[in-house]
């Protein structure tokens, strides 16, 4: 049996997680024409704080209807949408799981089929290669936000975070990963301005800060984390370009600012190959929460909780998989495998 990952972790401000095993945000698209969470919604996340999650993040939830990008994903910028997720957050709560909401913004990863007549916008005017897997078309052109917009985005996440904390939520991831509108401020491969929010590293994570400090006011520190990817696999290796300043500086001034909670993620990569390395050098200059993992065996993340790389560490497909993840583990049961059949419905 697994000892550290199983093992209770007491978070300042949050309470006591009942083990270090994390549900990872996965997007689903699942939710009503009203983007609302759906009583199959909460069945899905119910099943899991049965059998014993420490914490669920949810699936990415939009701030905002200018930053949908996907089919049927759920909101939080409305009343009725904050009643929807507060019937879910009860319900796990009587589990004594954690949940935070995945909050979202997809930027220019995006169309005007889902963006609800507002322009897409994004650190940029160009558009991200390929096609959107959600509608079969080329990406849509963005528009790059002009520094007095900035607040109205600042906004939009914090009129979120106020629904998501009014819903009963434990907290909320703030999604600055994955190519999504943050990270478009952060990657030099996408940001190509020429303000104080482009060029240097000190103004690429302008956007990412002001964001955090302006979420910070309006919630206080002590129910926010956030989720970065400076490396992942992306058809080949995709890293930041300058990853190992711009990690520095980042959860430096994350620190400074006064964030304690952290989540590097590796989008379904390989561990060791990505975010394993980048958790490594975070080490140096972030001493708060720290979780990460996804691809991990369970005898890989013991190991990494016992190094004192990770505190609590994150499954995606594997908890999709399996409901009962931490009772097949507590008694050394083989795992059901993920296939992508299980995307098509919540099991």
């Amino acid at each position: 049996m697994s000892h550290k990952l199983l093992s209770e972790l007491k978070i300042d401000k949050v309470g006591t997680f009942q083990n270090r095993v994390v549900m990872s945000a996965m997007t689903r698209g699942f939710a009503d024409k009203n983007h609302c969470a759906t009583p199959e919604i909460l069945e899905y996340y119910e099943k899991r704080a049965k059998n014993d999650v420490g914490l669920i993040i949810t699936e990415g939830i939009i701030v905002h209807p200018s930053g949908d990008g996907y089919n049927n994903v759920p909101h939080l910028s409305t009343n009725e949408q904050m009643l929807s997720w507060k019937k879910i957050v009860d319900s796990v709560h009587k589990y004594k799981t954690k949940i935070y909401a995945q909050l979202w913004h997809c930027g220019r990863i995006s169309h005007s089929d889902y963006t609800n007549g507002f322009d897409l916008i994004s650190s940029t005017n160009n558009p991200a290669k390929g096609t959107n897997r959600q509608n079969q078309k080329p990406f849509g052109t963005p528009r790059a936000l002009r520094l007095d917009e900035m607040d109205s985005l600042y906004n939009m996440f914090n009129h979120s975070a106020e629904l998501a904390l009014k819903a009963g939520f434990d907290g909320v991831e703030i999604h600055m990963g994955h190519g999504y509108l943050v990270d478009q401020f952060l990657d030099n491969n996408i940001n190509d301005r020429q303000d104080k929010y482009g060029g240097t590293v000190e103004n690429r994570i302008r956007f990412a800060i002001e964001l955090l400090k302006s979420l910070i006011k309006k919630i206080g520190h002590d129910k926010i984390m956030i989720r970065i990817s400076p490396s992942r696999i992306m058809g080949g290796l995709y890293e930041w370009p300058d990853k190992t300043t711009m990690l520095e500086k980042l959860l430096k001034e994350f620190d400074l600012s006064g964030l304690r909670q952290l989540d590097i993620s590796c989008a379904n990569s390989d561990y060791f190959e990505t975010s394993g390395k980048i958790i490594k050098e975070a080490k140096k200059f972030w001493p708060h929460l720290l979780i990460g993992g996804a691809s991990l065996t369970i005898e890989e993340a013991e190991n990494e909780i016992n190094l004192g790389y990770l505190d609590m560490v994150t499954w995606g497909r594997a908890i999709l998989a399996n409901p009962d993840f931490v009772k097949l583990i507590e008694k050394k049961l083989p795992l059901k495998k993920f296939n992508d059949t299980m995307r098509e419905s919540l099991i």
